[in-house]
């Protein structure tokens, strides 16, 4: 399956609605990383997008909201916050 931006804005609402932890976000770019079947229409902004979030498990790197921002902008995304009474 080719891998297009919609999936990698997909696997990042995810990790941020917290319905899979980081290091299921990281083990999904490293096989992404690995199958290397990207959509070539986007290719660099979905190539640069998977490798930082495959190194996201290491301390030095992490992922942040903003990071996470940057990352859905550079696909042609927005994330928005909606807070909610719990």
């Amino acid at each position: 399956m080719k891998l297009d931006r919609e999936n990698v804005a997909a696997m990042i609402k995810k990790y941020l609605r917290h319905e899979i932890e980081l290091i299921t976000l990281v083990d999904w770019a490293e096989a992404a990383i690995n199958e290397g079947d990207f959509d070539e229409e986007n290719f660099e902004p979905i190539r640069n997008a998977v490798a930082r979030i495959g190194v996201a498990d290491v301390r030095a790197f992490g992922l942040t909201w903003e990071d996470c921002g940057a990352l859905l902008k550079s696909l042609g995304y927005a994330a928005r916050v909606e807070i909610v009474a719990a």
